[in-house]
């Protein structure tokens, strides 16, 4: 946002201007006083526990530009500092974003949702994208009411493409991010049971991931794997081009996929355009359907096939997702960041079918958001470890309802029932023998992370 004048970011966050300072605008905007950058926006944002107005000064004494506050400060403050009062700051931030998307144009957005693989589908997206043009995407996990909006402040004039994330977990979420990102192109990974204890339904998930579908204009794509179980659902809920892929008669597919402890190689085949050989850094039949949705985006947005296959070869993923390594005599799988049934199921089958590892044992944590429906997936978790012949089972968290049902699911195999992330360590230590290929995932409140950090702090 180099470059704002103060006029409009009065005009854009619809404020009024108590002080006009003498600083210009030179940095971009944060929400965060301790990131405050001599010549930036600093935005006050308010929650049950925090009050960013009550960092006004310290904003100021860093150099801050501009403040926009939904209260005036208690003292007097610099008057080299503009000072913009607005009813709620997260209204202001919000009205900000969607001004500043209108001075992006030209550019071609990617608006990316789903219960699953969102991140690494993001990842690969932008792997390629940053290939043929200058391209951005939604930085870690800022996907929500507060993320969107700081991820387009981010954007610089002159972009040509963004893949913005939108996450949701109630009804009604996504609405208001579409609108703010205006996506030309849409991505729905996957519709599965993330979010069921607050929507109820895998219907209800559908219907809300479809928003994204809805908000595309008829010059638009929508893309999609096709063997998903919404994929007729998702095609009616959109005026764009439908593009399913993945399936034997799609456009855009995979060919003769083999897979290893170092990733995935396939053929890549789109209609009309050709083939050209892909290799994968990661594992995994989810992943090559991740590459498959971000190569069609790609496409769309008319990067050739060597860029897509260089794109797709030499990207790497965001920490924590499915990252594969091999360390010592081990094979170390980490998928810890978050964890859903599907996404869990894929882990599971992934790390069981590695080549050359000598036994697979899962390293698990309570998947959260399940609602009614929690104490059955993780049971059928466990029936899945046991199915698949998992060596051994730890799984981490207080012996609450869903740790109980994961241990009853898999009592075929063996498996440990321990309290905390350090115990889980402790324990796997104990089984390990060389050749081992080790999972670690659950939600992000079980610190799969830090059993895996207290056994291999080198990764």
């Amino acid at each position: 946002m180099q470059g704002l004048s103060i006029p409009e970011l009065i005009t854009a966050t619809q404020g009024e201007c108590a002080t006009v300072g003498t600083r210009a605008i030179t940095a971009g905007l944060t929400t965060d006083s301790r990131a405050v950058r001599p010549g930036c926006i600093f935005l006050a944002l308010t929650g049950e526990r925090f009050d960013g107005n009550t960092f006004a000064a310290a904003a100021v004494e860093a150099g801050a530009a501009a403040l926009v506050l939904s209260r005036p400060p208690a003292e007097p403050l610099d008057p080299a500092c503009t000072l913009i009062l607005v009813p709620d700051t997260l209204i202001a931030l919000q009205r900000l974003a969607q001004w500043w998307r209108g001075q992006l144009e030209p550019l071609s957005v990617i608006g990316l949702t789903g219960s699953s693989g969102k991140t690494s589908t993001k990842d690969m997206c932008l792997s390629i994208l940053s290939r043929c043009g200058k391209a951005q995407a939604t930085r870690g996990n800022l996907n929500n009411h507060i993320g969107v909006p700081l991820s387009i402040l981010a954007a610089e004039k002159g972009l040509q493409s963004a893949i913005w994330e939108m996450g949701m977990n109630h009804a009604g979420e996504l609405a208001p991010l579409c609108a703010l990102t205006r996506p030309r192109i849409g991505i729905i990974t996957t519709i599965g049971s993330a979010h069921l204890e607050f929507l109820g339904s895998r219907d209800a998930i559908a219907e809300e991931k479809c928003t994204l579908a809805r908000a595309l204009p008829p010059e638009g794509c929508m893309i999609y794997p096709a063997a998903d179980d919404y994929a007729d659902y998702i095609a009616s809920q959109t005026r764009a081009e439908c593009l399913p892929v993945g399936g034997a008669d799609s456009r855009v597919r995979a060919l003769n996929p083999r897979s290893s402890a170092e990733g995935t190689t396939y053929t890549l085949h789109i209609d009309g355009a050709g083939e050209v050989e892909v290799s994968l850094p990661v594992p995994g039949a989810h992943m090559v359907s991740n590459s498959l949705l971000a190569a069609a985006a790609a496409w769309k947005l008319g990067c050739s096939l060597p860029d897509i296959a260089a794109g797709l070869s030499c990207g790497s993923l965001t920490k924590g997702r499915l990252s594969c390594k091999r360390t010592g005599d081990y094979i170390i799988v980490d998928d810890s960041y978050n964890a859903n049934p599907e996404s869990m199921r894929a882990a599971l089958d992934t790390v069981a079918a590695l080549p050359g590892a000598r036994r697979a044992i899962a390293v698990l944590g309570k998947m959260c958001e399940l609602g009614p429906q929690g104490i059955a997936a993780h049971e059928a978790i466990g029936r899945r470890a046991a199915e698949l012949g998992y060596a051994a089972l730890i799984v981490v968290g207080a012996e609450c309802p869903e740790t109980l049902a994961l241990c009853r699911g898999a009592a075929g195999i063996p498996t440990q029932l321990v309290p905390t992330p350090q115990a889980g360590a402790d324990a796997l230590r104990a089984l390990l023998q060389p050749g081992d290929a080790l999972l670690f995932k659950g939600s992000r409140a079980a610190g799969m992370e830090k059993t895996l950090a207290a056994l291999f702090p080198e990764l």
